[in-house]
């Protein structure tokens, strides 16, 4: 506790919180083209960070290393301070990382619902799909990021914006920490 000047007892400022994410000198080469060098970049908690550069620049690359599409040649990912080895995409996922690429990714003959969990389908005895709870979770996602549908809406009657908002409703369902959005 330090005293201010003319009042009462003050705290000390907290310490900084470390990054939720953090990229270090991250490096990626392919054949005949140094595609990352030495990328360093922080995510806190509740930030919301914009990537930008011209065509080339190295921006999908960087995701795609996020997402475990590719492993840097050099460098270090933290999460919460600590070190992570992205070695795929299911490690991704496991880590709390959601990417929702440019070319959207939803599966036209199910609907919101099915689409939110595609491969995280709810299960009620027998191996059988609880359609209920996958409806109810579904709709408060889909509240969350205001899209006024019933989660039995036919993804192919689906605009491209309300397509997004699904691919983000599927981040959601995964209770990831960073999403990371591909041009869009």
């Amino acid at each position: 506790m330090t005293a201010a000047p003319d009042g009462p007892a003050a705290a000390a400022p907290a310490p900084a919180a470390a990054p939720l994410l953090e990229m270090k000198g991250i490096t990626k080469r392919f054949p005949g083209v140094l595609a990352l060098q030495d990328v360093s970049l922080r995510l806190y908690r509740g930030e919301v960070l914009a990537l930008m550069g011209e065509n080339g620049a190295g921006k999908s690359t960087l995701i795609k290393i996020l997402g475990g599409a590719y492993a840097p040649d050099g460098g270090q990912v933290l999460i919460d301070g600590r070190p992570v080895a992205i070695d795929g995409i299911r490690a991704a996922k496991d880590l709390g990382i959601a990417l929702i690429h440019q070319e959207l990714m939803l599966a036209p003959n199910l609907d919101i619902a099915g689409n939110i969990f595609l491969g995280n389908e709810r299960c009620a005895g027998a191996g059988l799909m609880n359609r209920g709870e996958m409806n109810r979770i579904a709709s408060g996602l889909l509240k969350r990021v205001g899209l006024t549908l019933p989660p039995t809406t036919s993804t192919s009657l689906l605009t491209a914006g309300q397509m997004q908002m699904v691919e983000i409703a599927k981040a959601l369902a995964m209770d990831a920490s960073v999403i990371i959005m591909d041009e869009r």
